[in-house]
Parts: C-alpha cells; sequence; structure tokens
C-alpha cells in the first residue's frame, strides 16, 4: 500500500485534509493508499511546523564553509582578485577555529559563482582622455550605419613569431569581467615579427602594406600619399569620406598634418579620442588574423613566411565580417556614452 518517495505537495496537502477532515490514521491510509507511518509523520510535521512542502530541509552532508564563512571568503576574493588557491585558503584559515583545504575552497568558490578566468587587457585611459573619449562619442551619438559607411579605418599591427603563454588569472562572478580590479592593463611593446599598416571600409578592404622598420613620420608619409590617397578619392569620390588614423607620434607629425591639410578638399580626418582601440573596427580585423595565424596546420619559421601568411589572411577576410564590424559603431558609441569615456566591452 506504501508508496517510495518523497510525497508531492498536493499529496501532503491531502492528508493533511483528511485528517483535520476527521478521519484515522488508519482511514486516511486506506483512502489516499498511503502506510500509517506517512500518514501519521505528514500530519505531525504539519501540526508542529505548519510543513506542507515535500523540500527536504537537511539532507546529505552540510557544508565546511557557512553563510558567515563564504561571505569572509568573499572579502577576501574582493581584496586581492589575483589571489592564488592557496593563498585563499591560507587567509582563510587564519583565526579560524576548523581549517578548510584547497579543495574546499575551490568547491566554495564554484558554489558562490566565482571562477578563475583570465582578466580582460584593456589600454590604461588618464581622466583627460576619458573626457575626450566621452566628448567623441557625444558629438556622434547620432550618427547611423549609413554615416559611418562614409569613414575608412586603418591602423598598425605587428605579429609575432613566437607568443607568450605566460597567463594571470583573476577569481570574479561572470558579471564581473569589465571590474577594475579584474583587468590587467596593457601598453604597447615591441618583439620580432612584422609589422604592418592597414585600413578599409564599408564598402571594402583596403591595402596591407607591411612595414620594413619602424614607423616614423616618412614612411607613414609615403603611406599617406601611395595609398590612402587613391583609397579615398575611388571610394569616395564626392569627397564625402572620413579618414580615421589614431593619435600615433607619426600620424601627427608636422608634414604628416600638412599633407592633410593640401587635401581637405577631397575627404576629412576624422578627429580620434586618443587611447580608443575599442572605438576602432580595425582592431578586431587584426584579432582575425592572429586567430587565423594561430589555427594555421603549418606555423611560419621566419618572418618571411609570416608576412606573406599575414598578406593571405588579409586578402580572404570576408565581406560579411568587416561590414559587421562597421555596423556595429552606435552599439560603441553608446558603450562608451554608458562607461562615461571609460573601458567598454569592445
Amino acid at each position: 500500500m506504501g508508496k517510495k518517495g518523497d510525497l508531492s505537495n498536493f499529496e501532503r496537502g491531502m492528508v493533511v485534509g483528511a485528517r483535520r477532515a476527521g478521519l484515522s490514521i488508519s482511514q486516511s491510509a486506506q483512502l489516499l493508499g498511503f502506510s500509517r507511518t506517512t500518514i501519521s509523520r505528514v500530519y505531525k510535521e504539519w501540526c508542529e511546523k505548519r510543513k506542507t512542502s515535500s523540500m527536504r530541509q537537511s539532507c546529505g552532508r552540510k557544508f565546511l564553509v557557512d553563510a558567515r564563512g563564504q561571505r569572509r571568503m568573499c572579502r577576501l576574493i574582493q581584496a586581492d582578485r589575483r589571489a592564488t588557491l592557496t593563498e585563499i585558503t591560507t587567509r582563510y584559515n587564519r583565526g579560524m577555529q576548523q581549517s578548510i583545504c584547497e579543495a574546499t575552497t575551490r568547491t566554495t568558490l564554484r558554489r558562490m559563482g566565482y571562477n578563475s578566468r583570465r582578466p580582460h587587457r584593456v589600454p590604461l585611459i588618464s581622466t583627460t582622455n576619458r573626457k575626450k573619449r566621452l566628448q567623441f562619442a557625444q558629438a556622434h551619438q547620432n550618427w547611423t550605419v549609413e554615416d559611418w559607411k562614409n569613414v575608412a579605418w586603418s591602423d598598425e599591427s605587428r605579429f609575432l613569431l613566437k607568443h607568450s603563454d605566460g597567463r594571470v588569472r583573476t577569481w570574479r562572478k561572470q558579471n564581473e569581467n569589465k571590474d577594475p580590479s579584474c583587468l590587467v592593463t596593457t601598453v604597447q611593446a615591441g618583439g620580432g615579427g612584422v609589422m604592418v599598416w592597414g585600413m578599409f571600409s564599408w564598402h571594402t578592404l583596403g591595402p596591407l602594406v607591411p612595414i620594413g622598420h619602424r614607423l616614423n613620420a616618412t614612411a607613414y608619409l609615403s603611406i599617406v600619399s601611395d595609398h590612402v590617397h587613391p583609397f579615398m578619392t575611388t571610394m569616395y569620390p564626392s569627397s564625402d569620406g572620413y579618414f580615421q588614423q589614431d593619435d600615433a607620434p607619426c600620424h601627427k607629425a608636422r608634414i604628416i598634418s600638412n599633407w592633410f591639410l593640401e587635401h581637405d578638399n577631397e575627404f576629412t580626418v576624422l578627429k580620434w579620442p586618443p587611447q580608443s582601440p575599442d572605438l576602432n573596427p580595425m582592431e578586431h580585423l587584426w584579432d582575425v588574423v592572429e586567430r587565423e595565424l594561430r589555427a594555421l596546420d603549418v606555423h611560419p619559421t621566419n618572418l618571411h613566411q609570416l608576412q606573406d601568411a599575414i598578406l593571405l589572411i588579409w586578402a580572404n577576410i570576408s565581406k560579411e565580417c568587416f561590414q559587421q564590424l562597421v555596423e556595429s559603431m552606435p552599439r560603441r558609441i553608446k558603450a562608451v556614452l554608458k562607461a562615461k569615456g571609460g573601458q567598454t566591452q569592445y
């Protein structure tokens, strides 16, 4: 007659209702098909605790780290996001009557929603440049995708033959990826590799130019006159195009500024805020090239092979890829406005 497993909330309510209606334990058991023990237990729980839920309140082994301990562990994480599992365990055990092992620390952190993840690398933005980024976003917040289609994007990047595997990890929750304590700031650095300059617009990919040595004002002037000028006059014959470049020193040289002034009737140089790689879709194209390089079955072993591989990957970037990047510009502007000029997810 008895049933295995927990009773549902409805079944427990039927037991309580039968007993309150005046039926005996035996009569209730015969009517509902439960054992007399079950009828007695359920009705007793209802009389003493008003319990009608089938959920068990204390099943399995108790956690070694209770709610108070979790709050303590959370404070340790907030104080040092880069602490290792060993360091967190050692600090937690200080002054505690019952110590825990690293496995318990790991289990507790995961139960709290924390996981060890690689921090996002973002540029360090000064207060002054943050204001400039915000001003740029405010000035272009009404630009539509059609407006951004008139912009030609440019940038330089260096691709290395070998990559460092050194990684820093932080403890954070899923929605804390942009928390300042979970970020690692980066600065530009050199290395053995190939440096290239490229440009594109919504309409088409532009040229990708290998740079043999350091990019100075003279070398950049050759790029501007030999590649930027014909691209802009061809893609924007009505002189309604904008050329984007960052504030690298060679871009701000006097001979470069004078050249742009001489050709200001053909296209306009977009006033670009400093420290804003998240606003430049070119950065994402470099990511595409980097991922494709890492995915090669046969990796380049010298700089000539690396340069050839980069040029081939660039030529095969799909039109859908770079057009979607340009179409993301209104969202990028909104993200900068929301961050008040600070770092964004891009």
